[in-house]
């Protein structure tokens, strides 16, 4: 197993523990925009098979500047189609193109959480940061001057010394524990039952199938992973205490998944089942992503339910905030650490993604209760209103405005840092967006041609945008890549600065220096 140029202790700016997509993500980023890494990962071989399925409009932005999206979307399907069982009628649904406005991705994308970790993977691996397996974070100390941490591989255990450490070890966070961070929520009523299998009943392939019924959702992905056929089924849950949260343990006897499938309603049996697992759940957040120089990310941070596809997508936008302001810090001096400077940047880190996060769980807890809960009223809507309402479903679905709300709904773009120190205005002006706010992706005239504004972002580090009049500003950050555009179809004299997750740090509508230089000095302090 890889360990890194200088083996197994050998020091580093950030270490990431965890190889899922959060500490993939993560390792990109900080690596990306200027810091030293290595990502470890106890796990021999990567875990098999996937559990997340779907990504998000933002989440492909996001990941857009480190180079993985064209090779993540070349494995994925971006033109889904499902099929809506409920009671006696199907309803067909086009989930390809449906209208998002402002974003190269108005689609939904089916990509297993395999594939997104193979592409993250693979681009580390091209930078020279190969993903070190069977190695296991056992241990960690911190002081103001940084981390020591202990990792045993190959029967070995070596000591770490690095400036940050990035905790994406899962719902079961080691590092959480170490920190004694709090874990506040509780466990749900139900648990999802995941299996591959083989089914008989003639539905149509490579569709997403989906049945409501008075016991909850059956989802039937066709993404030939193990078996043709992927299933989603939620039921109570077994007696608290089996099996790890978050976690498949414990296979399923195909007697309880044939009855998931008949009490949907679907007429379809299994005809072989290569792999089954239960998952307990639970809704939980930490009560802080931070402790000195230690950060959780991803689902060590907070863990939910899979309604609405938000885990995986979520701890990768934890990722992608966190990764820049690490790498940032980094580059400071060894002997500041975490509580000197940068310590306002890195407080940051918390103030935004918390808040967002417990967003999130509250969607998915509402989500989550209209899915699979077995009260009596949203039984009632999934097992006789839905039923009812299916022949007007099929002119709803074909309104774009209302399939596009909701599918901007669940990417998160309304995530928004304007509370945040980093999201600063000078002179007012409506140029660009607020500052906090994730940059639209506009069509402007830049060098005298058309180019849209992600495509300008689309590379690591901060990004200036000038109004056609502004005289270009000193902006030279030794921790950070500059790039900067003059908009020629923007006139004035003002600016707005991107910061390196795509959100609007500063914004201006006539550049003075002093502002700017305040700005600058809250991103270094």
């Amino acid at each position: 197993m890889a360990r890194g140029r200088g083996g197994l202790s050998q020091g580093t700016d950030v270490l990431v523990v965890g190889a899922g997509p959060t500490g993939l993500t993560t390792a990109l980023q900080a690596h990306a925009n200027g810091a030293s890494v290595r990502i470890v990962e106890r796990r021999a071989e990567p875990f098999r098979p996937s559990r997340a399925m779907i990504m998000h409009s933002r989440t492909l932005e996001v990941l857009r500047p480190l180079g993985v999206v064209e090779p993540l979307l070349d494995r994925a399907d971006r033109a889904p189609r499902a099929q809506l069982h409920l009671g006696a009628r199907t309803v067909v649904a086009q989930l390809g193109d449906v209208g998002l406005r402002d974003t190269a991705y108005p689609h939904l994308t089916l990509v297993r959480q395999a594939d997104v970790e193979d592409v993250l993977a693979s681009a580390l691996e091209a930078r020279g940061v190969p993903v070190e397996r069977d190695a296991e974070l056992v241990g960690a100390s911190w002081t103001g001057a940084g981390v020591r941490a202990l990792l045993r591989a190959d029967g070995e255990i070596g000591e770490v010394v690095c400036r940050y450490l990035a905790g994406c070890d899962g719902a079961d966070s080691l590092l959480r524990r170490l920190t004694g961070i709090g874990w506040q929520g509780g466990r749900y009523g139900q648990e999802v039952v995941l299996a591959d299998v083989e089914l008989d009943g003639g539905l149509a392939p490579g569709m997403l199938h989906v049945a409501a019924g008075t016991h909850g959702l059956v989802f039937l992905f066709a993404l030939g992973e193990g078996a043709t056929w992927r299933l989603l089924g939620t039921r109570p849950a077994a007696p608290e205490g089996q099996g790890a949260f978050g976690q498949p343990s414990g296979e399923v006897p195909v007697v309880e998944v044939q009855r998931l499938l008949d009490d949907s309603g679907l007429r379809v049996r299994v005809t072989e089942q290569v792999w089954s697992a239960r998952v307990p759940l639970q809704h939980r957040i930490a009560s802080s992503f931070r402790q000195g120089p230690v950060f959780l990310a991803g689902d060590a941070a907070h863990a939910g339910s899979p309604a609405g596809g938000q885990g995986m997508n979520t701890g990768i936008v934890d990722a992608v905030n966190l990764g820049w302001k690490i790498a940032v810090a980094s580059r400071g001096d060894p002997g500041t650490g975490a509580g000197g400077a940068h310590a306002a940047l890195l407080g940051t880190y918390d103030l935004e993604r918390r808040p967002a996060a417990a967003q999130v769980l509250a969607l998915t807890h509402l989500i989550f209760f209209a899915e699979a809960s077995t009260r009596r009223l949203p039984a009632f809507v999934r097992g006789t209103v839905l039923p009812l309402a299916a022949p007007a479903l099929p002119l709803l679905l074909r309104r774009r405005a209302l399939m596009a709300a909701v599918v901007e709904l669940l990417s998160q773009r309304w995530v928004r840092y304007r509370s945040s120190p980093l999201s600063v205005t000078g002179t007012p002006t409506n140029r660009g967006a607020c500052p906090g706010d994730r940059l639209p992706d506009r069509t402007v005239t830049c060098g005298g041609r058309p180019r849209r504004l992600h495509d300008l972002t689309a590379r690591p580090g901060l990004h200036v945008l000038l109004e056609r009049d502004t005289v270009a500003p000193e902006l030279h950050l030794a921790a950070l890549p500059v790039t900067v555009h003059r908009i020629d179809g923007w006139p004035g004299s003002g600016l707005v600065v991107v910061r390196p997750d795509g959100h609007v740090g500063y914004r201006t509508g006539r550049l003075d220096g002093g502002d700017l230089s305040r700005w600058r000095r809250q991103l270094l302090s």
